[in-house]
């Protein structure tokens, strides 16, 4: 009796190993796909917490930006798929000192008076249709067609080759802060698949002499579209802004968090 119970245990151990083994195998190849006809909406949140040095003081400022940027496949083949997309509305908050100013495209009437004449690089960026072509692996060189694209949350360079559990991929991305341009080398590990979603851990180390910082996080990928569905990326970075004669050291402490959704 004791021989069966041994026995049976044993089997039980077997079987769940294979499972696991069987899971951890299951791979996917991850390719941009979306479904032509539907229209998709991306949000994005960025809140950001400056901390600058000025002249001996300590300055600290919170930054809240939401956008949300509409977006529909108008042409899908196996080399290229095309994007009509446009930015239809920007939200900013800013608390400094005791303030706190706001922006709000869809409620104007709601814009603090301090940043009227001050919000030209919002109004340039809202609605304004833009067509952005992308390969079957996320690739484009049309990103700086539209102002404050947000599309590059969601549609990341994907790899070749058939990912599975604890695969890696990198690709260098490029991004700007305060009109400081310098390049990311993001990596995306994944941490499991499923029938609604591979799931990834992100990283990001920053290569440029005038920024450093670091990026962290989880984002989720549909396996049908190739796309990014939701992700939360945490980032710290640190550089210098110039501004009247004054050198100012910044950091900048940030959450994105981002969400796609059917329109």
């Amino acid at each position: 009796m004791k021989r069966i119970k041994f026995l049976t245990s044993i089997m039980l151990i077997i079987i769940g190993l294979t499972a696991l083994s069987f899971t951890a195998g299951k791979g996917v190849i991850l390719r941009l796909c979306p479904q032509q006809g539907k229209t998709y909406v991306v949000n994005t949140k960025n809140t950001t917490v400056n901390v600058m040095k000025i002249q001996g003081q300590t300055i600290n400022s919170t930054q809240i930006m939401e956008i949300r940027q509409s977006f529909s496949a108008t042409e899908i083949s196996e080399k290229k798929n095309v994007f009509d997309t446009e930015i239809e509305a920007i939200k900013m908050s800013v608390s400094q000192m005791g303030m706190n100013l706001v922006y709000d495209s869809d409620n104007p009437q709601n814009t603090s008076p301090m940043l009227a004449g001050q919000t030209g690089e919002f109004e340039n960026a809202l609605h304004k249709p833009t067509t952005i072509t992308y390969n079957e692996l996320g690739k484009t060189d049309d990103t700086k067609k539209l102002r404050m694209n947000q599309l590059n949350h969601i549609i990341i360079q994907l790899p070749e080759e058939e990912v599975s559990v604890g695969s890696k991929w990198n690709y260098d991305k490029t991004q700007s802060v305060n009109d400081i341009e310098f390049t990311i080398n993001m990596e995306y590990t994944v941490t499991g698949i499923g029938k609604k979603g591979v799931n990834v851990n992100v990283t990001g180390t920053i290569d440029s002499k005038d920024v450093t910082g670091t990026y962290e996080g989880t984002a989720t990928i549909n396996p049908q579209t190739g796309m990014v569905t939701s992700s939360s990326i945490k980032s710290k970075l640190s550089t210098t802004i110039s501004e009247q004669g004054m050198t100012i050291p910044t950091t900048m402490n940030s959450t994105m968090t981002v969400t796609v959704e059917e329109k």
